[in-house]
C-alpha cells in the first residue's frame, strides 16, 4: 500500500518550498521530499550568506529562455513586492544595494527558517533525506523512495511537482534528476549549459594578464545584441566578475567579448588632445585603468598590432585611431568557462513550450509540475534567479 497525497513536492529549494506552502495554505495535502540533508543550501550561501532574495526591478526581459515570453505571466501575478510582503510579516530586516537588488540584513538563515515556519504552519510534510528510486503514472503518480534510515515507501500523489533545480554547485546536492524524470515522461529539454559563470581562456592567450588576479575595473562587455556595464576582475584563469557572469549566459562558444574598457571617456579625443605628450601610453593609460592592467593591456597590443608601447608623441594619427578603436573595442575570445562547479546557474532545461505559463502543468502529463531552475528561464544576476523561483513556484502551488 502507498501512502496517499494531494501534492509531492519533490527539492525542497526556493521554488520547492514556495510551492509547497502555497499549496497547503489553500488545503491540499503537502508532501515536500529532498534527497540532500540540508535545507536550501542554495539560499544558504546566496549573496555571501546575505541572501539577495529578489530585485524590484524583475520584468521578463531580465531573464534569457528559448522562449521569452512564458515567464511573463508567473511574474506578473508574484511580484517582489509579494515577497517582500512576507518577510515583513516576520518582522525580518532588508536594505536595497545598487539596480534594486534586496539583500537580507540578518543574513540568509532568516529566509530559510521563514519558509520553512510558513510550511510547517500551513501543515507541510517533510521528507528529508529521501531518495526517489522510481517514478510512475497510472490512475495518479507513484514515487518509490528509500529515505535516511534505509526505510522503502511507495507515495501516491495526484499532482507531482518536480523542483529540483539545475546543474550548477554541485557540490551542495545538485544533480541531472530533475531533467531524467522530464525525460522519462517525454519532455523536451533545452540545451544545458553553466551559467553566472566565470569564463577562461586558453594559458598561450592570457600569459600577459595571469600574474593580474584579482584586478578590477569598470567596463561594459557586450556580446551580440547583450551588454553590461560592472566591474569586470580578472582571474589567473580569465575574466570573471559582475559584468563577466552576467554575459556568460548569453555567450556562445567561440564568440567574441566586446569590452569597452573607457566606457565614460573618448580616446579618439583624449589622444589626440595630448598628441604632443612625451609620457608612455601604458602611464597615461593608468588615469582610468589599474596601472599593471595597463602595462599588460599595451604589450598585448604590441603582440597584435606592433604598434608598440611608446609615448604619446611618437604614434601616427592612424596608429592613435588604432589605440582608442582598441581601447573602446578590447575583443577577446573565451576558450570556455569554469563549468557547473562556479556557475550560480544553469541555462536551458525542461522547454517551457511543453509547460502552462499559468500553472507550470505540463501540456501532456496532467498533473506533473516542473518550477524553479529545472525550466528554461535564467534570471540575470542579482535576485531575479530567485523571484523566478518564488514566482513560479506560486503560480504551480495555487494550481496543484
Amino acid at each position: 500500500m502507498a501512502d496517499s497525497i494531494d501534492v509531492l513536492v519533490i527539492g525542497a529549494g526556493a521554488a520547492g518550498m514556495m510551492c509547497a506552502l502555497t499549496a497547503a495554505q489553500r488545503g491540499r495535502a503537502v508532501m515536500l521530499l529532498d534527497h540532500y540533508g540540508k535545507l536550501a543550501e542554495k539560499i544558504r550561501i546566496s549573496g555571501g550568506g546575505r541572501c539577495n532574495f529578489t530585485n524590484l526591478n524583475a520584468k521578463p526581459e531580465n531573464y534569457l529562455s528559448a522562449n521569452p515570453h512564458f515567464c511573463r505571466s508567473a511574474l506578473a501575478r508574484y511580484t517582489p513586492q509579494h515577497f517582500v510582503a512576507l518577510l515583513n510579516k516576520h518582522g525580518i530586516g532588508y536594505h536595497e544595494k545598487a539596480m534594486g537588488q534586496l539583500f537580507c540584513d540578518d543574513g540568509s538563515e532568516a529566509i530559510i527558517a521563514m519558509l520553512k515556519s510558513e510550511c510547517d504552519a500551513a501543515g507541510v510534510k517533510w521528507c528529508a533525506p529521501c531518495k526517489v528510486e522510481e517514478i510512475s503514472r497510472s490512475d495518479a503518480f507513484y514515487v518509490a523512495t528509500t529515505r535516511g534510515s534505509g526505510k522503502q515507501d511507495k507515495i501516491r500523489c495526484e499532482s507531482l511537482v518536480v523542483a529540483t533545480g539545475g546543474l550548477s554547485i554541485p557540490k551542495i546536492g545538485a544533480t541531472p534528476f530533475g531533467y531524467q524524470i522530464a525525460e522519462k515522461f517525454g519532455i523536451p529539454i533545452v540545451k544545458l549549459k553553466p551559467g553566472l559563470v566565470p569564463l577562461t581562456f586558453a594559458p598561450e592567450d592570457w600569459k600577459l594578464y595571469d600574474g593580474l588576479s584579482g584586478v578590477s575595473l569598470d567596463a561594459v562587455v557586450s556580446c551580440g545584441k547583450q551588454s553590461f556595464r560592472e566591474s569586470m576582475l580578472l582571474t589567473h584563469r580569465g575574466l570573471s566578475g559582475p559584468a563577466i557572469l552576467q554575459i556568460s549566459s548569453y555567450w556562445q562558444h567561440g564568440e567574441a567579448l566586446h569590452i569597452n574598457l573607457l566606457p565614460d571617456g573618448d580616446m579618439h579625443a583624449l589622444l589626440a588632445e595630448h598628441a604632443a605628450s612625451k609620457q608612455l601610453l601604458s602611464n597615461f593609460l593608468t588615469q582610468w585603468l589599474p596601472k599593471s592592467f595597463s602595462e599588460a593591456w599595451c604589450a598585448q597590443m604590441g603582440v597584435q598590432t606592433h604598434i608598440g608601447n611608446k609615448p604619446l608623441n611618437q604614434y601616427s594619427l592612424q596608429e592613435r585611431k588604432t589605440i582608442a578603436t582598441l581601447l573602446h573595442d578590447w575583443q577577446v575570445i573565451p576558450s570556455g568557462t569554469m563549468g557547473y562547479a562556479k556557475a550560480e546557474v544553469t541555462c536551458g532545461g525542461v522547454d517551457t513550450r511543453a509547460l502552462s505559463s499559468k500553472t507550470m502543468e505540463c501540456n501532456t502529463v496532467p498533473g506533473l509540475y516542473f518550477i524553479g531552475e529545472a525550466v528554461d528561464i535564467t534570471g540575470q544576476l542579482g535576485g531575479y534567479n530567485f523571484q523566478w523561483a518564488w514566482a513560479s513556484g506560486h503560480a504551480a502551488g495555487e494550481a496543484v
